[in-house]
């Protein structure tokens, strides 16, 4: 089924019980399973059957815990560079005659008739083929393909709308989208939702298309209402504005993806707007993988919390489960998110771990700030592994999530841009780590006290000391970072010989 922004059954959805939803994901994962992932998915056909999995018995929520976990270990290899075709659905006549209920067939039938054969294959590509491709991002990571039919890209359209509107934009504002150019979900996302709202957007494809000035003079000539982007190239250009003594009371949202958004980062960021007429401006997290497809986001509520993210259950199932065991947790439980689709074409992967670690899990029932019966997922997520991303590393001896290095220092205040360097003493593999962290620091601020201060959180966060901490000019480090021309800055950096 093909919505437009009229059928969209988001408005109803959120209103539903937890039991209406439930019974809604369980009919539409019983379809699902025995309509298209199990006769269309080479991979999981086989894993169905190697494992002795009838799909027939894949009724519910909690029969889905029969089917085993996935990964992008499953993804990739090195003997097979082709392994994440295995994923995408695959239809042929055969398959379809022999899996799809007489109903959905009787109606492909009176459609050939009606239309030719040419229609009834033309509905088949626009459902099932391939025609776009976004990629895993990661500095260390191989890229994964993951592929869109044109029914996916209705999706990728639907949840960007739904997200519009959940941000409350009205037909007549302006937004300007500064997330990197490039073919990963954020960007598209973001492109593909305004359309699909009706929203005018000015897509810039951020610092490495534009550059800094001309973002700036962009956002200064179409006067935007919201800005999207990256927290680290939003928070750039904000500063930048600051410098300049550019005038951003037009600004009234700034939605930020593609990275973490703590509570203290939008106060941060909320008072650099103020200071520049942006005086009520709020400031939303988003959160979203290449997997998925989709994107979900904060609703409007104060700067000092979080709604969390606010799901779509006619659309996917999110377990949360323990990282160690399988076990899935109750309500507002942490552990890992493992991602199931209800409604999705090409690439499809069934229980998906994600390898991002939820404190606080899952939350049902009314959303205290905009009142939608819906399901929130957490904004507290961490990465638990390195399969994406530097994430867990030993330094010093002493296994380290990379995370709270981020979590530190973008939560000081006098800090304004930072990166750590993780090397070996003289350059010698068999010598002693050496962390040494770089900052640019507000004008008029104590390095001393500042340095206290980084060496007491940073051993509290991470039991590590830092070795140096050098205090180097802001344009210096906004090189080191590689702002404007990286698709992702260069905030953790692993100098030590590998092998």
């Amino acid at each position: 089924m093909y919505y437009t922004i009229g059928m969209d059954p988001w408005r109803h959805i959120t209103s539903l019980s937890c039991a209406q939803i439930r019974e809604l994901q369980n009919r539409k994962l019983q379809y699902f399973i025995n309509g298209h992932v199990y006769p269309f998915s080479a991979h999981y056909r086989k894993l169905f059957d190697d494992h002795k999995i009838n799909p027939r018995h894949i009724r519910t929520i909690e029969d889905l815990q029969q089917v085993p976990f996935s990964s992008k270990l499953d993804l990739v290899s090195k003997d097979n560079p082709q392994k994440s075709r295995e994923f995408v659905l695959a239809p042929d006549q055969e398959k379809i005659r022999r899996s799809w209920p007489k109903t959905k067939l009787f109606g492909l039938a009176a459609r050939s008739l009606l239309n030719g054969k040419e229609s009834v294959q033309a509905a088949l590509a626009r459902e099932y083929r391939p025609v776009f491709m976004t990629f895993t991002t990661g500095t260390t990571s191989t890229p994964v393909p993951f592929t869109y039919s044109r029914y996916d890209l209705d999706n990728l359209n639907l949840s960007g709308c739904r997200m519009v509107k959940l941000f409350d934009i009205q037909p007549d504002e302006r937004i300007m989208n500064i997330f990197p150019f490039a073919p990963h979900l954020a960007f598209w996302q973001v492109f593909f939702g305004a359309i699909e709202a009706g929203v005018f957007a000015l897509s810039t494809g951020g610092g490495k298309v534009l550059g800094t000035e001309g973002n700036m003079s962009a956002l200064l000539r179409i006067k935007p209402s919201m800005v999207l982007g990256v927290p680290s190239y939003v928070y750039h250009l904000v500063r930048f504005a600051q410098e300049k003594g550019h005038d951003l009371s037009f600004l009234k949202k700034i939605v930020l993806g593609a990275a973490k958004v703590t509570v203290p980062y939008k106060q941060k960021l909320a008072e650099m707007l103020a200071a520049q007429g942006a005086r009520d401006a709020r400031i939303f997290g988003t959160y979203g993988f290449t997997e998925a497809r989709s994107a979900w986001a904060e609703c409007p509520a104060e700067n000092q919390v979080s709604s969390g993210y606010h799901l779509y259950p006619d659309k996917e199932i999110l377990e949360v489960v323990d990282p160690q065991t399988g076990e899935v947790k109750g309500e507002g439980q942490d552990g890992e998110l493992v991602y199931t689709p209800l409604d999705a074409r090409a690439s499809v992967v069934l229980r998906y771990r994600t390898g991002d670690f939820v404190k606080g899990g899952i939350t049902y029932g009314a959303c205290p700030y905009c009142g939608r019966a819906t399901l929130r997922l957490s904004s507290d997520i961490s990465r638990l592994s390195d399969t994406k991303d530097l994430q867990l590393s030993k330094v010093k001896g002493t296994l380290v999530n990379l995370n709270h290095f981020g979590s530190v220092l973008n939560d000081i205040a006098p800090v304004e841009e930072w990166q750590i360097e993780i090397r070996k003493r003289h350059n010698d593999p068999y010598e002693v780590d050496e962390v040494v962290v770089y900052i640019a620091l507000k004008a008029g601020v104590s390095e001393e006290a500042v340095a206290c201060m980084i060496k007491d959180q940073l051993i509290g966060a991470t039991e590590i000391t830092p070795n140096e901490i050098k205090f180097i000019p802001l344009p210096e480090m906004l090189k080191r970072l590689e702002l404007e021309t990286a698709n992702k800055e260069k905030r953790i950096l692993d100098l030590r010989p590998k092998g």
